[in-house]
């Protein structure tokens, strides 16, 4: 009998990885088989948080260098500059024809009766800067005008402007942007909500032609029609002019077609080129710009550079925030680039009008020999300028104020008194009738004297904007159209 027995199953023999044969690329794959990996929705979302992330900086850095609205701005600025603003007025006056007019601060003090000084700073500064040298020549019984030049300080640092369309990808991205800023971000999704449309012909409307704030680019000749009209307007003339660093640049044209109304120059550490001693290249460059007014220290170490090293720190940041807000830098640089570099100081004190007109030179005698050389050449090429030296830097003397003050109050004092001829009013016609009838009944004392009181009444500062004593209009809401 025949034993059948079964023989386990035999085992496929294992093939070594060399042995298997290659896949054929051309046979189908089977459906189990996936043919992309599965996508990484966490790198997704990842690289989707960093890029909201990096945006949401970027405005977030560049709004916090924009100017903020006028009362929060006003607030947060030291207390001694809020002080310095209660103590002046604005002045309103007319640069170009086809613009509204520009407000420019002023700071007024001493004896009105006595010799008046107008100060006018250079570039960068403000009449904030000069409230010690204002205050020494009003102990001294000197009148002082002290100004804050269009774009600087709290003038008016910007116009508004009609501009038509935008321009390229970068122009509309821009206006968008800037419309975040005037409504907030979540204004369209607003509108999405109220409507259910997205507000297209709303945007386009308002691109096509809107109104929009540049900075003020005055030059040298609409910066002399400034001053002139604050002289006018004030009654100063003649004046002593006080013109620090680049102020003579803004101010030279000016005083060359007017130099009736020009009692005397000082010039104070204003080189022959016109050229200020701060650097203005460091607000024109975004990452050095944002460094330099973002830090006091960077801005301190600036100015301790390149313009004086001895001001305080206190003095300095008030200078920073001045020049931070509202657009101050922008209007510093564009008014810097519209000096005239070629200036020629020999022939400008050496003309008809100004070569017999007192001059007064007062220069930093330490700062540089390179400084001191430029102090020879200012000089040479105004002979008939005295010359003095102080012991502070080219820019911002707030350590030495009093010693300038000193040397001003002695040039301006040494000279003759200036007499003023005082301009008669019209008498009004019901005034002058009722004179006609009190003349023929003899009583023309009595009218005569009620006249003369009328014509003192009258305010002979024409349009100022004359502050009180309280903060109300810091806030901008006493300067109309053009406030803060």
């Amino acid at each position: 009998m025949a034993i059948i027995t079964e023989e386990p199953d035999q085992q496929e023999p294992t093939h070594s990885r060399s042995q298997i044969p290659p896949t054929n690329p051309r046979e189908p794959k089977s459906p189990s088989t996936p043919t992309q990996p599965p996508n990484n929705t966490f790198s997704f979302w990842f690289y989707f948080t960093l890029c909201v992330s990096l945006i949401t900086l970027l405005f977030v850095f560049t709004s916090s260098l924009s100017p903020h609205d006028s009362k929060t701005w006003f607030l947060s600025l030291p207390n001694s500059l809020r002080q310095h603003y209660s103590k002046g007025r604005t002045i309103k006056v007319q640069t170009r024809h086809n613009q509204p007019p520009i407000e420019v601060f002023t700071v007024e003090e001493g004896p009105t009766a006595s010799e008046n000084v107008v100060i006018v700073h250079g570039q960068g500064l403000s009449s904030y800067s000069y409230r010690k040298v204002t205050n020494f020549l009003a102990s001294k019984g000197v009148h002082v005008v002290s100004i804050d030049l269009p774009g600087n300080g709290f003038s008016d640092k910007t116009v508004e402007d009609s501009v038509e369309g935008v321009n390229g990808i970068f122009g509309r991205f821009w206006y968008v942007y800037s419309e975040i800023q005037e409504k907030g971000i979540f204004w369209a999704f607003d509108q999405m909500v109220e409507t259910g449309q997205i507000p297209y012909e709303e945007i386009v409307a308002r691109m096509a032609k809107r109104k929009v704030k540049k900075a003020i680019d005055l030059g040298p000749q609409e910066m002399g029609t400034v001053l002139g009209q604050i002289v006018d307007t004030m009654g100063l003339a003649p004046v002593h002019l006080v013109l620090h660093d680049s102020a003579l640049g803004m101010s030279a044209n000016w005083v060359s077609e007017k130099p009736e109304l020009v009692r005397s120059v000082t010039l104070i550490d204003t080189a022959a080129s016109t050229v200020g001693a701060f650097p203005i290249w460091v607000l024109e460059w975004p990452l050095i710009r944002n460094m330099v007014l973002g830090f006091s220290l960077v801005y301190t170490k600036v100015v301790n550079l390149c313009c004086s090293k001895r001001i305080g720190v206190l003095d300095v940041d008030a200078q920073r925030v001045l020049l931070k807000g509202r657009d101050g830098r922008k209007a510093v640089v564009a008014v810097g680039k519209n000096l005239n570099s070629s200036f020629d100081l020999a022939e400008w004190g050496g003309s008809d009008g100004l070569k017999d007109m007192p001059m007064h030179v007062i220069w930093s005698a330490g700062w540089s020999e390179e400084w001191n050389s430029e102090g020879d050449r200012v000089a040479s090429a105004l002979p008939q300028a005295t010359f003095v030296g102080h012991s502070g830097g080219r820019w911002a003397q707030e350590d030495v104020a009093v010693e300038i003050a000193e040397q001003i109050s002695q040039f301006v004092l040494s000279l003759p008194k200036t007499f003023r001829k005082v301009e008669q009013e019209p008498i009004p016609d019901h005034i002058q009738k009722l004179l006609d009838e009190a003349k023929s009944n003899g009583h023309d004392h009595h009218l005569h004297a009620h006249a003369h009181d009328h014509d003192h009444d009258h305010n002979h500062y024409g349009d100022a904007h004359i502050h009180g004593a309280n903060y109300m209009d810091a806030y901008g809401l006493g300067h109309g159209p053009h406030g803060w």
